[in-house]
């Protein structure tokens, strides 16, 4: 007699004969070979249901050596989970595309693929930052579950494996990690060690920030709390102005906007402080990415810093949606502000586990010191377990032997240049920013007024559905196209989302009748169209945003 799995239940079938090109190992599991043999085993298995007995205490596992074997449970037809999914999940709990959600079954890669076995091009998903279902981070996650899962309060060594591992990718005084579980964890952690190394309260966020989902967080969420019809601003959380030098009031034209923003902050700190109130932390997004994938100005992040430690507060850089290689330059984002700058903590998140749940903060040994002395201890059952750890350390390994660091900032720097084509192109396109892999698009119906083009990014989000093509929408007006792909993107894969883009900018500017304004280059006597440098409504010098490659040339300039 021998065990099959097929998912749900483990069965012992008595009149099951299998072909010879069927192997039962001394372990136990049963080696597939041939998949035609697997089909007809399971022919044979689906007619002998009768004589099928169910046993819940054994468990044997099989083991493909065939990429396209697949074993899966029966699924529902979409109309049944969608039906399913009202019933039973809550109604805040929004999915993508709820017009026409998409009904996904797995994912390679860039790829993502529904109940029919349509291919969509992931163009969204941070999450699975070496891309979906890798090879070594599954089996990296499947081979320490065998072996052990457990609190993390034992001895193990993938925990100080990993945080020496992390260690290694940040600046050296940033020394001591806190596993937890997801990005809000880390973050909501970072302000628990703010406000007791500082014995103060008040913390400073940025417009249309966002930090996560629990309580402490919302309230620090310009995005979020906006939304609520009857919100009343914490009177310990102060607003900056978000570092966007596009739509913001200092823009690219101004002579200094990194010390413009800071001084707005040194502002909110001064009349905090004349209200009694004294700062525990700043915290950003080292690039925001809800707020509308916008880049700080080269100096920004320095000159925050000194106004926060000269009122006794710490600086927390959020690296939860852009860390681990996604800038291309840099492992991390808040490196891009030079190497003067090392924030006092770091929250990561998303991309750390690739879809596993797993995060992290890390600090200083000061800061953390001051957290132990508050005499409540900490600890946090499933963070940094060692399956966590495991596939935390498998993600490192991928990023680092498939270069993907590299990749981002080589197709990054690709998917720039063709954007920017486009915006040469189309009156639509206001701004093209962004960092490696990590890239907005902003629409604007008046390249002048700034109008933002809400309606026609939407249109664009599912028309590009229509072509398999999954991207999303965000920013304070919803008009900035976000494009944070997995880390395997290629550049074939830029090639086919600029075009299908290109297309249907064409077929949408032609129905609202939006054209480029007329401006005549006269050299060598052409009618050439030639792009006023004053078009968006302040000057480029020459069309390319190379924000975040030239601040590090800033900094490097500098004695």
């Amino acid at each position: 007699m021998q065990y099959i799995d097929i998912g749900a239940f483990f069965l012992k079938v008595s009149s099951l004969q299998y072909d010879n090109d069927v192997i039962v190992s001394a372990a136990g599991r049963i080696l597939v070979i041939d998949s035609a043999c697997l089909q007809r085993c399971l022919e044979k298995l689906l007619v002998s249901l009768t004589k099928v007995k169910f046993y819940e205490k054994q468990r044997l596992i099989i083991v493909s050596d065939l990429k396209n074997v697949r074993m899966e449970t029966k699924i529902f037809d979409k109309k049944k989970t969608i039906d399913l999914r009202k019933k039973h999940i809550g109604p805040s709990c929004k999915v993508f595309f709820s017009h026409d959600p998409i009904k996904i079954v797995r994912a390679k890669g860039q790829y993502m693929y529904d109940e029919n076995g349509n291919q969509y091009l992931d163009c969204i998903n941070n999450v699975a930052h070496v891309g979906h279902s890798h090879p070594i981070v599954v089996k990296a996650g499947a081979k320490q579950m065998e072996l052990l899962n457990t609190n993390s309060r034992f001895l193990h060594d993938n925990l100080v494996q990993y945080a020496q591992r992390l260690q290694a990718t940040l600046p050296e005084k940033l020394s001591v990690c806190y596993f937890v579980n997801s990005g809000s964890e880390a973050n909501d952690l970072a302000l628990r060690l703010a406000w007791q190394y500082t014995g103060h309260k008040d913390i400073i966020t940025l417009e249309n920030a966002y930090h996560g989902h629990v309580s402490s967080l919302i309230n620090i969420s310009p995005y979020k709390f906006h939304q609520l019809s009857n919100a009343e601003q914490s009177k310990s959380v102060h607003v900056a102005l978000s570092p966007d030098v596009y739509r913001g009031i200092y823009k690219k034209d101004h002579p200094d906007p990194a010390t413009a923003y800071a001084d707005d902050v040194k502002n909110l700190i001064h009349k905090a402080h004349e209200n009694g109130h004294k700062i525990a932390a700043f915290i950003a997004e080292s690039l925001q990415s809800c707020g509308g994938q916008v880049i700080p100005p080269a100096g920004y992040f320095q000159k925050v810093a000194q106004h926060v430690h000269k009122a006794g507060g710490l600086f927390i850089a959020d690296e939860v949606q852009v860390g681990f290689g996604r800038v291309g330059t840099h492992f991390w984002a808040f490196q891009l502000q030079g190497e003067d700058f090392v924030p006092d903590i770091v929250t990561m998140g998303k991309p750390i586990g690739n879809g596993h749940p797993i995060s992290c903060v890390v600090t200083t040994r000061e800061i953390a010191e001051a957290f132990r002395n508050s005499g409540m201890e900490y600890f946090n059952t499933f963070g940094g377990n060692p399956v966590s750890c495991a596939i935390g350390l498998a993600v490192l390994d991928v990023i680092e032997k498939e270069d993907l660091q590299g990749n981002a900032l080589r197709v990054g720097r690709y998917l720039m240049q063709l954007l920017e084509q486009l915006k040469e192109k189309h009156p639509l396109v206001g701004d093209i920013r962004g960092c490696g892999l990590f890239v907005g698009v902003e629409l604007v119906r008046d390249r002048v007024k700034l109008t933002p083009a809400t309606a026609e990014c939407q249109d664009i989000i599912y028309k590009l559905k229509e072509q398999h093509i999954l991207l999303s929408a965000d920013g304070p007006h919803r008009n900035v196209l976000k494009l944070k792909p997995p880390m395997c993107f290629s550049e074939e894969d830029v090639d086919l989302v600029v075009e299908k883009i290109d297309q249907i900018l064409t077929d949408v500017e032609k129905v609202i009748g939006l054209q480029l304004p007329s401006t005549v280059n006269t050299d060598n006597g052409s009618n050439k169209r030639k792009v006023s440098s004053e078009e968006n409504g302040h000057h480029h010098s020459n069309g390319i945003d190379h924000s975040c490659e030239m601040s590090q040339q800033n900094k490097r300039l500098r004695p």
